[in-house]
């Protein structure tokens, strides 16, 4: 017996809906991104696990500025090869968040942005925190940051308070990004900011390593444009 797959939609005119949808900042930015990451790999010697670290970790924030619930599917991927990144650098508070945090938490998303997607549009539907708890998140995060930073010192960790930061403001990022909620991509911000102080450290120590450091610092970029693009669906979504 012969068993034939037939797609229900070519892969080429999937690709070209997808697109669609992307408005010309965005197509932009991930090619301009992944050519810069692609040049960077082999000027620089780098692995090829950082490279798809890299590339498959813009798709997935990229798709996340926009609501798009196949971000985390790419995600997946990436927590996987940036966790062994991690791992050979002694980063090991961001090896412990991927694989025992974001990895559980990458179902759980999928599950939740289900449940709340905009049938019409094909993107998540967007709310916001309320200004205590606002402070709170942040008063929390602070103060756990800091005992994680002593926690991490312990273990020898390369920069034991810039890893216990970069942990904390990923999970509680993390954890509003499941609840949907735009005061996420503060979080983001603050997470990108201390990873590039991270891996331009490495950078300069051991001269490897620079997909990560073209990584989070357009991650950077697109937190900021995420905040952006997430005001926007809020309004759409209250109107």
């Amino acid at each position: 017996m012969k068993f034939q797959f037939i797609p229900r939609e070519p892969f080429v005119k999937l690709v070209k809906k997808q697109l669609s949808e992307w408005n010309l900042f965005e197509k932009l930015w991930l090619v301009t991104f992944t050519a810069v990451n692609i040049y960077l790999f082999f000027a620089w010697h780098d692995t090829l696990i950082g490279l798809v670290a890299s590339l498959t970790g813009m798709v997935c924030v990229v798709l996340t500025t926009k609501g798009k619930i196949s971000s985390f599917y790419f995600g997946l991927i990436n927590i996987l090869a940036y966790s062994y990144v991690a791992w050979k650098s002694a980063y090991y508070g961001d090896v412990a968040l991927n694989m025992l945090y974001f990895l559980p938490m990458t179902f759980l998303g999928i599950y939740y942005w289900k449940r709340n997607n905009n049938k019409n549009k094909n993107e998540v539907i967007v709310r916001r925190l309320k200004w205590n708890e606002r402070i709170i998140w942040l008063a929390a995060s602070l103060a756990v940051s800091v005992g994680l930073g002593f926690l991490l010192r312990l273990f020898n960790d390369t920069l034991p308070f810039v890893d216990s930061v970069t942990t904390v403001f990923s999970i509680v990022a993390t954890i509003l990004l499941t609840k949907r909620s735009k005061d996420q991509w503060f979080y983001w911000v603050m997470v990108d900011v201390w990873s590039i102080v991270m891996w331009v450290y490495i950078f300069l120590r051991d001269g490897n390593d620079v997909s990560m450091l073209v990584m989070w610092s357009a991650y950077l970029v697109n937190a900021i444009y995420g905040y952006y693009n997430w005001r926007k669906m809020e309004k759409e979504n209250e109107k």
